[in-house]
């Protein structure tokens, strides 16, 4: 008999305590809906202070011509849109252009379907096998650009690359001294698998982070229903975590978008031209190469509204799911 009075004295002083700290009705949601913007105004600041004076200069820059001399101290004149008018009227800005999109999507689908494969591995095996899994796909994760394609140009090199050695050992199939990097198709496809090969392991810990949040009860209740295993994935799993998955899709999308190291050693490694380049690269021979700041900067921006537009197609639809529900 005594747990009611117990309980009915932790109330009241839950409730003191409660007015101690927060003052009378209402000062706690005043206070509640002040601390969010509290606490984003550091993350603000350090984004406009690492962000702000690079874009608003990059801004300036695409209105002016700005080329070696002003480098030196001449000034750049203003000259409006040209800069954006020579780029949209050019030869190889609208192909390089519609090829960094295809290659962007193909790549970018890829890793999707590779990461959520990989983590349906990962949540079917038991520990051990998971954890060596989980271990190699870190290390995958953690080497640096140089070093993994240090390693990708030996394995497709036309005279000793193993790729080449063990296609060779095919009936009928000889491809020793088979240059991967001089057809533009094949330059794009190698340069494709490289960077689905580095990116799978971001998309597969973030999928199978989302698998762990999918209930258990959820899925045998499903499961005694009659439903198979690939009915679970398509009708129960996938459609919990889809917002996870818009989320990592669109940063794909960004990253395989702005993709410029890769592809730039692939280039080093002998295959040079217009016809090997992306945006990323084209942007850096615009600058570095032809001196063409201006320029460069107005096709820095058009990447950037590409970008843009790519997010706020997802995020609009993201937020429209989320009133929905």
């Amino acid at each position: 008999m005594s747990t009611p009075i117990v309980t009915e004295e932790r109330a009241e002083a839950s409730i003191d305590t409660a007015r101690y700290l927060f003052g009378k009705r209402g000062r706690v949601g005043r206070r509640g809906n002040k601390t969010p913007y509290l606490l984003v105004i550091p993350a603000i600041v350090a984004l406009l202070v690492g962000t702000g004076y690079p874009v608003i200069w990059q801004v300036l820059t695409s209105f002016r011509e700005f080329g070696l001399a002003q480098q030196f101290g001449k000034p750049a004149p203003f000259v409006g849109l040209q800069n954006y008018i020579d780029l949209i009227t050019g030869a190889d800005f609208w192909t390089i252009a519609l090829r960094s999109l295809v290659f962007c999507v193909v790549t970018a689908f890829a890793t999707m379907i590779l990461g959520i494969g990989v983590a349906l591995v990962m949540r079917a095996v038991s520990r051990v096998p998971r954890i060596i899994l989980q271990i190699a796909l870190l290390l995958a994760w953690a080497m640096p650009i140089v070093a993994q394609m240090t390693v990708w140009t030996w394995l497709v090199d036309d005279r000793n690359g193993i790729l080449n050695f063990m296609l060779s050992k095919l009936p009928g199939v000889d491809m020793i001294g088979h240059n991967w990097l001089v057809n533009p198709l094949s330059f794009f496809f190698v340069a494709s698998v490289i960077i689905t090969w580095a990116s799978v392991p971001f998309v597969a810990f973030s999928v199978y982070a989302a698998f762990t949040t999918v209930g258990e009860e959820v899925i045998e209740a499903a499961a005694i229903d009659g439903a198979t295993r690939g009915q679970l994935l398509r009708r129960i799993i996938l459609p919990i975590i889809r917002p996870v998955l818009g989320i990592v899709l669109l940063l794909q999308l960004i990253w395989d978008m702005r993709v410029f190291a890769q592809i730039k050693l692939l280039q080093d490694a002998g295959s040079f031209g217009s016809q090997y380049d992306l945006l990323g690269t084209y942007i850096f021979k615009l600058g570095t190469g032809s001196q063409d700041f201006g320029t460069a900067s107005a096709a820095a921006m058009i990447v950037m509204f590409l970008t843009l537009g790519i997010s706020i197609v997802y995020i609009r639809r993201m937020l429209k799911e989320d009133e929905e529900s």
